[in-house]
Order: structure tokens, then C-alpha cells, then sequence
């Protein structure tokens, strides 16, 4: 009995493991962003960055300095208590532990992230 929870509960913290960051990412701002600003708040700020950074949802990954600058011409200061609280979930659902790195950006721990995972990814 407890084998298989042990094992139920390692299948789902891998699951997500094996998830790629582009994948996770969207999600992840989702969630953060629902929890905090609700749904309403939540398309306000992917219309203006959408329409205003010409970021979709899907490319946050890709181009995660677009999307930090987004949040900050719409936020100011608050964008960076956002950006933690995102990078935070982000972190915990990789099964990492987030640290503050100084003269890190919100682009530079996704980038680095990604280039971690693809890494990873490319060797299984």
C-alpha cells in the first residue's frame, strides 16, 4: 500500500518534470495571474500585451523579456511581485526550489530554465 502511494506520488511529480518549460509556462502565468487579478483582470492584461507587445499567450516562453517589459508598462512596480510569484510556481512544479539571483531578470531565470530542460530533454 504504501509503494503504491509512494509511486502515485512520484508518477505526478515527474509528469510535471517532464513537461517542457514552453509548455508549463502559459499555464503557470494563468494560474498566477487568475489568482491574483481574477479572469477579468486576467484577459485585460493578455489583451493589452497582446495588442500592445504583440506577445500571444503561447510565445511568454520564447520571448519572456516582451512579456516582462508587457507586464511592467501595464503594472509598474507591481509586475515584479507578479514575475516572483510566477517564477515561485514555476520553480515548485519542476520540483526546484526558487533563489533570488542578483542582477537576474524575469528573462533570464526563464531563459535559463529552458536551456536546462531542452538539455535534459535532448539526452533522454
Amino acid at each position: 500500500m504504501l509503494t503504491e502511494v509512494v509511486g502515485m506520488t512520484m508518477g505526478l511529480h515527474t509528469l510535471e518534470k517532464t513537461q517542457s518549460v514552453d509548455d508549463l509556462l502559459p499555464s503557470v502565468v494563468d494560474e498566477t495571474l487568475r489568482q491574483v487579478f481574477k479572469e477579468a483582470g486576467t484577459k485585460v492584461i493578455y489583451s493589452y500585451i497582446e495588442n500592445k507587445r504583440h506577445l500571444k499567450r503561447e510565445e511568454i516562453a520564447e520571448k519572456p523579456e516582451v512579456f516582462s517589459a508587457g507586464l511592467e508598462s501595464l503594472l509598474v512596480s507591481a509586475a515584479r511581485v507578479i514575475e516572483k510569484l510566477i517564477l515561485k510556481k514555476l520553480y515548485r512544479k519542476l520540483g526546484l526550489k526558487f533563489e533570488k539571483k542578483k542582477g537576474y531578470e524575469f528573462s533570464d531565470y526563464i531563459k535559463e530554465l529552458r536551456a536546462k530542460y531542452d538539455v535534459e530533454e535532448r539526452r533522454i
